[in-house]
């Protein structure tokens, strides 16, 4: 087979020869950006091929170190990784933080990262920063990843696979139904637990006080207690030996048992998310005729025998866990962009579904989901709302993603005003809201003001592309109750049963 005609290199990695060396034709390639590395995979027109970077590395560690000689963003090889954590010089474990504000709990558990995650408690996005030549150095997390899981084995007959993701920041988990060549997302479950949980519970079982250490201290200790973990993975007991500086020393034998019961509550709750994902895609054990793991966290035996025990079958062992996500968006990538597939190698058509409710804040603060939770994408629903009190001449529209029935408790996606309804009783103009969602996964929410007895909306309609909002920003929330409270609040009225 002729050598595809792709590099794959950094700008840090880039040499003169590299930099002449470019793509002759269009290549779609699917990145998994992890929590603690990346992966790159392309699909050559028959099947998915992990590439590797000049240094013949299939997996790209994900720590980003800051200097005043090393561009933000490129990697200084004459630091070896190791030095880089211990001195707060790398940012690293970005994916964990990626879209949060300062108030969040995720945020608060990071200040024990060997680097600044500085918190107003305002709900803005927090101060990152890296320490160079005793100069705090900041960034801020601005990217947002997508990772879809793919199996090639259920080509032939009607298969149900339960896919289970566990990385260092993350913890999902997705029923599937392959039949014919489609492949149906028939539910999704999620959390953020992850092996950064697992990490920080050790670290603070085998040295309560670690919070108080200083930054280089507290590198050295995670170094150390992550790698122990990743040798329990392969041996019953691990001895940890380090010395922490100014006069503390670790020294302690620690055994696979001792790591699984001081977890024990993140192992309950992988488990609770199997359950919950099954049940909601309405599937029973006996149904499953793959389960798959994927990400970092799947090599943990801990792990792998829970999900072995609950699923009652063995694991697939034709995919790569590590590799897996960076497999499934190269696949994605290549339906994206509508590639050819002569000798039918792959199934190339997916339906996913919704992983939370969405919906719109109505009858005084209620969260109201529009489109439910776990419906199959593309969809249109559409509700009638109504006006909260007589002569209300405007509605605001709140959008939010999630499940709990009081709407600050969900997750802000947008906002934006009715104007110009014409006064009349509480309860008589009909306030239609329709979300749509394609199968890109683009939201798009339409309003329309409609009086009994006429077809045409009385003012023109609305069409916005969600979110408007940066992520996470819930300080909205209280600007928008602070302005408004319920005076433009909406009622529901009926649903209109439309669905594409």
């Amino acid at each position: 087979m002729a050598e595809p005609e792709y590099t794959v290199e950094s700008e840090c990695e880039t040499t003169e020869e590299g930099k002449s060396s470019s793509a002759s034709s269009e290549v779609v390639i699917g990145i998994d950006i992890g929590t603690s590395q990346c992966s790159v995979a392309v699909w050559n027109g028959s099947e998915v091929e992990l590439l590797k970077n000049t240094r013949n590395q299939p997996l790209i560690r994900f720590d980003v170190p800051v200097g005043n000689d090393i561009p933000l963003g490129e990697v200084n090889y004459h630091l070896s990784r190791k030095h880089e954590r211990l001195s707060g010089a790398s940012i690293l474990n970005m994916k964990r933080l990626i879209g949060r504000v300062d108030t969040d709990r995720i945020v608060h558990a990071s200040k024990n990262f060997p680097f600044l995650v500085q918190t107003l408690d305002v709900g803005v996005r927090p101060f990152i920063a890296a320490l160079v030549n005793n100069v705090w150095k900041s960034t801020t997390p601005e990217e947002q990843q997508q990772h879809m899981l793919r199996d090639k084995t259920g080509r032939v007959g009607k298969r149900i696979a339960l896919v289970f993701n566990m990385g260092a920041g993350f913890c999902d988990v997705a029923v599937a139904d392959i039949d014919g060549g489609v492949t149906e997302i028939k539910a999704l479950s999620g959390s953020e637990i992850g092996g950064e949980d697992l990490l920080e519970n050790m670290m603070r079982h085998l040295l309560p006080s670690f919070d108080k250490l200083d930054i280089k201290s507290m590198g050295i200790l995670r170094v150390a207690i992550q790698e122990a973990i990743h040798e329990l993975s392969l041996e019953e007991s691990v001895q940890i030996d380090v010395d922490l500086g100014n006069g503390s020393r670790l020294c302690k034998e620690v055994k696979r048992e001792e790591f699984e019961e001081v977890n024990k509550f993140i192992f309950c709750e992988s488990q609770i998310l199997i359950v919950e994902c099954m049940h909601n895609a309405n599937v029973n054990v006996q149904d499953l005729t793959d389960v798959i793991v994927a990400g970092g966290c799947s090599c943990i035996p801990k792990i792998r025998n829970l999900v072995e025990n609950l699923c009652e079958r063995e694991i697939y062992k034709g995919m790569n866990p590590l590799t897996a996500a960076v497999y499934g968006t190269a696949l994605e990538g290549a339906l994206t962009s509508g590639i050819d597939d002569p000798l039918g190698d792959v199934d190339l058509l997916t339906s996913q579904v919704t992983a939370l409710g969405i919906g719109i804040r109505s009858n005084r603060f209620e969260f109201v989901p529009v489109i439910p939770r776990n419906t199959t994408m593309p969809v249109h629903k559409e509700m009638i709302f109504t006006t909260f009190k007589d002569n209300q001449t405007e509605a605001l529209i709140v959008v939010y993603e999630g499940e709990p029935e009081l709407e600050d408790e969900n997750h802000l996606l947008g906002y934006f005003k009715i104007t110009g309804i014409p006064p009349a009783l509480e309860g008589v103009p009909e306030i239609n809201v329709g979300m749509d969602i394609n199968a890109s996964n683009e939201l798009s929410v339409l309003a329309r003001v409609i009086i009994p007895g006429s077809r045409q909306p009385v003012v023109p309609v609305m069409e916005l592309k969600m979110p408007t909002v940066d992520d996470g920003h819930s300080c909205c929330n209280e600007v928008l109750d602070r302005a408004y409270g319920p005076t433009l609040d909406s009622m529901i009225v009926r649903r209109k049963n439309l669905s594409i």
